[in-house]
């Protein structure tokens, strides 16, 4: 009789800081969304600006490669402007978001604080990580919500006109082959007058295609970052907030190592592959 052992994900290099700047506050709500929101869509949970200066000072000798801000919807947060501004004078910074609130105007306004951060010796930048379900408008908002579709190739083509660089994260829950979507993307983009093809698109399956057993995977979110929240330090933004993940209550003495035993780990094991940072 042989005994299944959980494996053990051991993170060398703290390369990756997500931020959860709220865990519940969202405008949107995805049908396809791992996250359990409250029926209210207001709620008061944001992550303080202290806490986060806190963090950052705790990690001041790790070689950052990237923050991500979080949620969430991370540009409901309050003090979304400052905290954006003050993660941008530490490393590149990449905003997790459902394209909601990036109009002309407000991509604009981030360009310019992008610009502002060129006046240091050290000129990090801005990214944005979007997300579609599907090639077609019906099929992804099925998944998302209606006039998602519209919303996120809108931000897609202004954030290209302003030269941001942008990653496009693909839900496969209609299982379609990597090649079939990457090349219909991309006529997508063309279609839409997208200049910067350059984006990134990454494939991922859901939650139902994992296996029911955890395979050893070789690239996965927590063997190269972190989740901050209100609670603490966890393992990764699927596990943020659940026990399970939960590594410490701060970046001054947290785990490096996390058991992979959820349904979420299983997912991470079937993509083999980073879910939420880019690369």
């Amino acid at each position: 009789m042989s005994i299944y052992t959980a494996p053990v994900y051991k993170m060398d290099k703290l390369n990756n800081l997500f931020i959860e700047l709220t865990a519940k506050n969202c405008n949107q709500r995805c049908s396809g969304c791992y996250i359990d929101f409250p029926i209210s869509k207001k709620s008061k949970d944001f992550l303080s600006v202290d806490k986060i200066k806190e963090a950052l000072a705790d990690i001041e000798d790790t070689d950052l490669h990237c923050i991500y801000l979080t949620g969430g919807e991370p540009m409901t947060h309050p003090d979304f402007n400052a905290i954006l501004r003050l993660c941008l004078k530490r490393c590149n910074v990449c905003i997790c978001t459902n394209s909601s609130f990036l109009n002309e105007k407000k991509i604009r306004f981030l360009k310019k604080v992008e610009d502002e951060g060129g006046m240091n010796l050290v000129h990090n930048q801005i990214f944005f990580r979007l997300s579609l379900a599907h090639f077609d408008e019906q099929e992804s908002d099925k998944i998302k919500y209606r006039g998602h579709f519209r919303q996120t190739m809108s931000a897609l083509k202004t954030l290209s006109r302003y030269n941001f660089i942008s990653v496009l994260s693909v839900q496969n829950f209609y299982r379609l082959s990597e090649v079939v979507l990457r090349e219909n993307f991309l006529r997508l983009f063309a279609q839409n007058e997208i200049v910067n093809t350059d984006i990134q698109i990454n494939v991922s399956y859901p939650l139902s295609d994992a296996e029911d057993s955890i395979s050893q995977a070789e690239n996965t979110d927590c063997m190269h970052g972190r989740i901050l929240t209100r609670q603490g330090v966890y393992s990764c933004p699927f596990l943020s907030n659940d026990y399970r993940g939960r590594m410490g209550s701060s970046f001054k003495d947290y785990s490096k190592s996390v058991t992979a035993e959820t349904d979420f780990c299983a997912v991470c094991s079937a993509n083999n592959n980073r879910i939420f940072a880019i690369g």
